[in-house]
């Protein structure tokens, strides 16, 4: 008798348990992801790029003494070279036709061609790049026909280690793919992939052509652009990079009004708290930045900064703070507090 109640209480807990979480997470009943990415894919464009570069000539083929081995009729390698190039991008302002892309996507850029969800093809011009954050701002002019579709911005506040996301993009010239995963890590710093570093990290797939595109939650909002990956090789082995929404609405704004990005000059140099650095200051603080040097007169000197302060909080970017947005003062604008 007693095996038989305790049988009865173990299969009602292995039935009930499941259901509890089903109801924590209300995408957790979810079968499929069609319904959200019907309005998240038209948000989302193909980039290609088509220009010329310098290439350094062979030096061999100038010398005097390999010339009478190569013969002189032996045609020169030339001093540039075309290329064309694929991305992505998030339209973020339909009534103006603007598009959010990352930077790299654009360099060296002579002819940039956007492809719409609906398939048509538009020319599209810069608006401003910034390569500090890897980020570039183009437009379109559509007819007044074509409708655009964007998307609404997630609050980053509200993103934590294990969301779901979806990413969407145009890997390897495979227009509107989506890859899914979850958010590994918040805030992460340290790669040496761009001067401002505060990425979003996934496991959701990004490839080379995903860069520009959308990193989106289970509403469909935006909360990332897809960066960069962490491979040795050139295919994605589940550590992928995506930029904040709280950096793209800066530099964003500061792109369409300048065609650039001004940044405040704080006036320290930093670095970032490590388990040693700590212990070293004797600080029970374990994320932030650490000032190495502060120079006279400027905003960090009249503020009071010392070396060996640990900056643990900006009113402008995620805590903690890296090292690279005290250094740099991110995207912080003159003037601002």
């Amino acid at each position: 008798m007693m095996g038989q109640r305790l049988f009865w209480s173990v299969l009602c807990f292995v039935l009930l348990v499941p259901l509890a979480i089903a109801e924590d997470n209300p995408h957790s009943g979810r079968e499929s992801l069609a319904p959200m990415l019907e309005d998240v894919l038209p948000a989302v464009v193909n980039i290609s790029v088509h220009g010329v570069v310098d290439i350094e000539p062979n030096p061999l083929l100038e010398d005097p003494f390999f010339r009478r081995f190569l013969g002189e009729g032996e045609e020169r390698v030339p001093s540039e070279q075309e290329f064309h190039a694929a991305g992505s991008g998030v339209v973020v302002d339909a009534a103006e036709g603007l598009i959010l892309t990352s930077a790299h996507v654009l360099q060296d850029a002579d002819e940039v061609m956007v492809t719409l969800h609906s398939g048509e093809q538009l020319p599209a011009s810069p608006v401003g790049s910034d390569l500090e954050t890897d980020l570039a701002v183009i437009k379109i002019d559509p007819d007044p026909d074509t409708e655009l579709y964007t998307l609404p911005w997630a609050d980053p506040e509200e993103l934590r280690v294990g969301d779901f996301v979806v990413a969407v993009g145009n890997p390897f010239g495979l227009n509107q793919t989506v890859t899914t995963g979850v958010v590994s890590a918040v805030g992460r710093t340290g790669l040496g992939v761009q001067g401002y570093e505060d990425f979003i990290q996934t496991d959701a797939s990004i490839n080379p052509g995903h860069s520009g595109g959308a990193l989106v939650n289970m509403d469909g909002e935006l909360i990332g652009i897809n960066a960069a990956i962490l491979s040795p090789s050139a295919g994605n082995i589940g550590i992928g990079f995506a930029i904040p929404v709280s950096t793209a609405a800066v530099i964003l704004e500061q792109l369409v009004a300048y065609g650039e990005v001004r940044r405040g000059a704080l006036g320290v140099l930093a670095q970032d708290l490590t388990p040693d650095l700590a212990e070293e200051l004797q600080t029970e603080v374990t994320r932030g930045a650490v000032v190495a040097e502060v120079a006279p007169e400027t905003p960090a000197s009249s503020a009071g900064l010392e070396t060996g302060d640990v900056i643990t909080s900006s009113t402008a970017t995620r805590s903690p703070v890296p090292a690279t947005y005290v250094t740099g003062s991110g995207s912080v604008r003159p003037a601002t507090k």
